[in-house]
């Protein structure tokens, strides 16, 4: 029986077959190949958007094929047949995409609609071998360790209800994979997040089972579903560069349009992303708030794995306050609401959901406003769960942020709930400021210099000085300085001495009767060398007539001057 892929001069597929021959295609490797359909599809000007599509399908197995020892694959018998299939459907996808110019004898070989289904045809069988190819790699580790274990045979189910995958009877000789089943798996358990694991000590997670726990949250939780790989990509128009709204620790991220219009953030996880992290990241799934990013579904394939969220218009915290012409939209009252936004979410994750949960990596990076402002925490790649409220782990892996990370995390890798309240501090104090936390290492420094200024304007009654001069005069002192005392108790050095996000909560409320504590002074800058920590940092008064410089070096005390400007005539 003859197979699927093989050519027949009786058909068109023959002829472009025989086309390609004089096309002098035939010994060019499969890369090579994929290369000159894509740069074909680039100046095609009948059929463009088919050629392109096809093109970027094309790509994929390009990709793939990088990740293959093809020359060794060549020389076994199991899968050099399928890799010269895939070669000839190149040279077919090739011929069409020429066939598209405004030249030349294949133009006048398919005309007319005949060739939009010619296409069609051709990106089907392309999207056979995007699937087959990961099997193909499988198949040959499979022959090298068939000797050395005869257990743990697995059968891979193909996909029959995505249109775009599924195989023809032929192919499913392929399906049945023997592999070596030796590792040591890590249990899932009922425990969303590993958080004892270091990320140096983890054990190998099976990507079986990291589907099953994707596919068992699926049908826990409404509204969380797994994507096509092809939906995905038309999304992200192949995940073009012009769709990328921000970069994170694990991944970048893609505005994406779905089918229906509805817009979607799409987190592709890069190569140092592990699968670990994935995990930690799918929990968001688990938990509905109001102030969390909402995870709407995911999707993974050997080294690929994707996670889908809803798109905040307004992108990050960062962008606004990185930005002075921004940072003017962001009122005192806007401001404000943030800052109560993340005490909620906070308050969720410490004491509402089932367990207590610690983000680890709070920034205005991983915070995203919605078309009203309000704020969503994001990016729970480095969250891990507690035992208790008052539980700590420790990880010889520091994630995070300096200028955001508690200084027994940073130091010590000791994490808790109150690592949470520090960043959270940190963040108040930067919201309230528009500056940055500089952490100068060099000079002993453990809670970094906008913490250090804002404590002495706090104690000097002089906070009006730390509020960033795009909110001019329009903000409430009473709020700022509230605001900012519970900040700075927050960032304490001991962790000990800083509040539960709760008690945070109960005082930053302006009903409440609850006044906040006394912040005690950060630890003086040592007098060592400073170097490369030398900083300057400046911030203006409410009339923006006062300048501050504060001026630290490698002199042992730390310089403030005061520049009063002569009054306007």
């Amino acid at each position: 029986m003859a197979s699927p892929w093989d050519s027949s001069s009786s058909t068109p597929w023959g002829t472009l077959g025989q086309a390609s021959n004089v096309l002098q295609l035939v010994g060019v490797d499969a890369l090579g190949l994929v290369s000159m359909v894509v740069q074909a599809a680039l100046v095609a000007r009948r059929h463009r958007d088919a050629c392109v599509r096809l093109a970027q399908h094309v790509e994929l197995v390009g990709s793939l094929l990088g990740e293959l020892e093809v020359a060794e694959l060549m020389r076994r018998e199991a899968t050099r047949r399928p890799l010269e299939q895939l070669r000839c459907a190149l040279r077919r996808c090739y011929a069409l995409v020429t066939a598209c110019q405004d030249c030349g004898y294949l133009r006048r070989l398919l005309l007319g609609a005949r060739m939009a289904d010619e296409l069609r045809a051709a990106q089907h069988e392309i999207d056979m071998f995007i699937r087959l190819i990961p099997l193909i790699a499988l198949v040959d580790n499979s022959t090298n360790s068939r000797s050395e274990a005869d257990d743990g045979v697995l059968t891979v189910v193909t996909d029959s209800s995505n249109r775009y995958t599924r195989f023809p009877t032929r192919a499913l000789e392929f399906t049945k994979i023997r592999i070596q089943a030796t590792a040591e798996i890590c249990s899932v358990g009922e425990e969303p997040f590993v958080g004892k694991l270091d990320l140096q000590e983890q054990k190998i997670f099976d990507i079986e089972e990291l589907v099953d726990l994707c596919t068992n949250i699926e049908e826990a939780c409404t509204g969380f579903t797994k994507f096509n790989f092809f939906q995905i990509v038309d999304a992200t128009d192949n995940f073009s560069e012009k769709r990328i709204v921000g970069w994170g620790g694990f991944g970048t991220v893609y505005k994406g349009e779905l089918p229906d219009g509805v817009m979607v953030a799409i987190k592709r996880l890069g190569e140092h992303a592990s699968v670990f992290d994935f995990k930690s990241e799918l929990q968001l799934a688990k938990l509905q708030h109001t102030n969390l990013a909402r995870l709407l579904g995911w999707y993974t394939h050997g080294k690929e794995m994707i996670l889908v969220y809803t798109f905040m218009q307004n992108g990050s915290l960062d962008r606004y306050i990185s930005d002075k012409t921004k940072g003017a939209l962001l009122d005192w009252s806007k401001r404000l609401k943030i800052i109560a936004g993340l005490t909620e979410g906070l308050v969720y994750l410490h004491k509402g959901s089932i367990i207590w949960i610690v983000h680890r990596d709070l920034k205005p990076h991983n915070i995203l406003l919605d078309y009203n402002m309000n704020p969503k925490i994001s990016d729970f790649g480095s969250a891990r769960a507690l035992s208790s409220e008052v539980a700590e782990e420790r990880t010889s892996s520091v994630t995070g942020t300096s200028g955001y990370k508690a200084p027994e995390y940073a130091s010590r890798g000791i994490y808790s709930l109150k690592t949470d309240v520090f960043s959270f501090g940190i963040l108040v104090l930067v919201i309230i400021s528009g500056r940055k936390n500089t952490i100068l290492d060099k000079r002993g420094d453990t809670v970094g210099d906008l913490v250090r200024d804002a404590w002495h304007m706090w104690k000097d009654q002089r906070l009006y000085e730390l509020v960033d001069p795009a909110l001019g005069n329009r903000y409430d002192i009473a709020e700022i300085t509230r605001c900012a005392q519970v900040a700075l108790l927050c960032a304490q050095e001991d962790p000990a001495d800083r509040p539960t996000i709760t008690d945070v909560a109960a005082m930053l409320n302006p009903e409440s009767m609850s006044l906040p504590m006394e912040p005690k002074q950060p630890t003086a800058l040592s007098t060592g060398s400073a170097g490369e920590d030398a900083a300057v940092s400046t911030y203006m008064g409410q009339t923006s007539r006062t300048i501050d410089v504060t001026i630290t070096s490698s002199a042992p005390m730390t310089t403030r001057v005061r520049i009063i400007l002569g009054r306007e005539i």
